[in-house]
């Protein structure tokens, strides 16, 4: 039964245990819910009562810390055993622990940078403040004053002279050695997965890096960052499903951006030489491993580039974000090691289905020799599928999970790439490439097509299809075949998955890993 209807039939007990009862305070609002915790809730919220009751503010507004707790670990981390520092810090964080001794108490506080033990003495602090302090819990958030020392068991520590309590935390935090371990629990409650689980804050701070470090790169190449819509009356720049939602003042539907693409290179026919964007886009597809509905993508366009420019661009710009946020250039990935700083190889497309799968495939076969190569390697391909689909099929199906190391892939069917620049010595191809790495697609790159005559006849082509994705994106963009027309300098343009770079560069097995708050099914 969902929340809503539990709070209907009165069987969600979610009420205001304060202001909500007579003599209560307006606005202290506090959730007595989910029956396994009710107990320990009740235990808490008796306990709030109290304070509140004795004048004491359990919600404070601030606190004047003057040091993250990594610094003073860092400074301080030749002090041995028995020394101590008369230098006094002001620090702040969740408390995670307690170890009581008689008029001694040790305790862990941990903020976003690191942890450290706390030495509360009762003969420092006064037993009434020793005896407030026991009354904390494990969760709660305090600041903290004192001057560093070393314990004799070798415990970097702060003698704390001084602390309150800054909010109070009314849920029990996951079971110390236990952990969080449900991974649907992790994702659904990602505050808990951060405070029980360290390393999954590493993974985000590489993510971090990972973004800080192409906005250097590009930024240092002389490319402008912009932002694009995400609203956009005709969604285009890739075949995808996508999300509509329709907005009431223009009595219009509207669609959340597959691509930024057609709008970026609006921008370089505006005359920016080099643009790019890191942005939102969304799918309205099935979510796996590898795909989330809401995803984060790199668009960056240069004008007078071509599809080889940005194959130079890419290899030189991957091995900038490796160095910048992992510190090298390999890393572990699915029981496999990358070697980023190895040779890049290249194939082009039916090269790498002869080489890897053994056969010859070419567009002067007959489309039946083409289904029966696919057949014969247990492929499954739609019905009335042209060649460019077979061949995309076959690739996508024997070839692409055996590039581990990086390896660009070149010269794609025009059938499935409709925004791309027809090879000059293949009619059937486009000077399109991806990158793939550890058997996934890393990024996908044009010579971009800027004949507005061939553009529209390839929109006219993709409007047609069977495919209902394709016909959606194959719309026909008046605005943009218009902004063509003006003329657009030859480009060569390109996507990146962020989310996927993050995966290979942080070793995480799903890209759920990798997204703060990934989207889930409702419970």
């Amino acid at each position: 039964m969902k929340d809503e209807e539990k709070i209907k039939e009165g069987t969600l007990n979610i009420e205001n245990n304060v202001g909500n009862k007579p003599g209560g305070t307006k606005g202290e609002y506090l959730i007595e819910s989910e029956e396994p915790l009710a107990e320990a809730l009740k235990v808490k919220l008796e306990k709030v009562k109290a304070l509140k009751k004795s004048g004491k503010k359990i919600y404070k507004t601030r606190f004047d810390k003057n040091s993250d707790i990594s610094d003073i670990k860092i400074k301080y981390s030749s002090l041995k055993a028995g020394e101590k520092s008369e230098e006094v810090f002001k620090i702040a964080g969740r408390l995670i622990s307690f170890r009581k001794h008689g008029k001694v108490t040790f305790s862990d506080l941990k903020d976003f940078t690191d942890k450290i033990q706390l030495y509360i003495n009762q003969k420092n602090i006064g037993e009434e403040k020793y005896n407030e302090f026991l009354d904390l819990d494990i969760g709660d958030w305090a600041g903290a004053e004192g001057t560093v020392f070393v314990t004799h068991a070798g415990e970097l520590s702060i003698n704390v002279s001084r602390f309150e309590l800054l909010s109070k935390s009314l849920r029990a935090l996951p079971e110390k050695w236990h952990g969080l371990k449900d991974k649907e629990l992790r994702y659904r409650q990602r505050y808990l997965d951060f405070i029980v689980n360290p390393e999954v804050k590493n993974v985000f701070l590489t993510r971090i890096k990972v973004i800080n470090s192409i906005r250097k790169f590009l930024n240092d190449s002389g490319f402008n960052e912009v932002e694009t819509p995400m609203l956009q009356s005709i969604p285009g720049g890739a075949a995808a499903r996508p999300f509509r939602t329709h907005h009431n003042a223009l009595d219009m539907d509207l669609y959340l951006r597959i691509a930024p693409e057609l709008y970026l290179k609006r921008l370089i026919i505006a005359g920016f030489d080099k643009v790019f964007e890191i942005n939102r886009n969304f799918r309205n597809e099935g979510i796996s491993y590898k795909h989330n509905p809401e995803f984060t993508m790199l668009e960056f366009y240069q004008a007078y580039a071509d599809y080889n420019d940005m194959m130079d661009l890419t290899e030189k710009l991957i091995k900038f974000v490796a160095g910048e946020s992992i510190g090298k250039l390999t890393t572990d990935y699915r029981g496999n090691n990358i070697d980023l700083g190895a040779e890049w190889q290249c194939f082009s497309m039916l090269e790498s289905i002869q080489k890897f799968c053994g056969i010859k495939v070419s567009f002067e076969d007959s489309i039946k020799e083409f289904e029966d190569a696919a057949k014969g390697m247990n492929v499954e391909i739609e019905k009335d599928s042209g060649k460019g689909k077979i061949i995309n099929k076959i690739f996508e199906a024997v070839v692409e999970p055996k590039l581990i190391q990086p390896t660009f892939i070149k010269d794609y069917p025009i059938e499935i790439s409709p925004l791309a620049r027809r090879h000059p010595d293949n009619e059937n191809l486009v000077e399109r490439f991806e990158l793939f790495i550890g058997g996934e697609e890393i990024a996908n790159a044009f010579s971009e097509l800027i004949d507005p005559g061939e553009q529209l006849d390839r929109f006219r082509s993709q409007a047609k299809s069977k495919i209902e994705e394709e016909r959606i994106t194959g719309k026909i963009d008046i605005e943009f075949l218009k902004a063509l027309e003006y003329g657009m300098p030859p480009a060569g343009g390109e996507g990146i998955g962020i989310d996927r770079l993050v995966m290979l560069l942080t070793n995480s097995s799903s890209i759920r890993d990798v997204i703060l708050f990934p989207l889930l099914r409702p419970e």
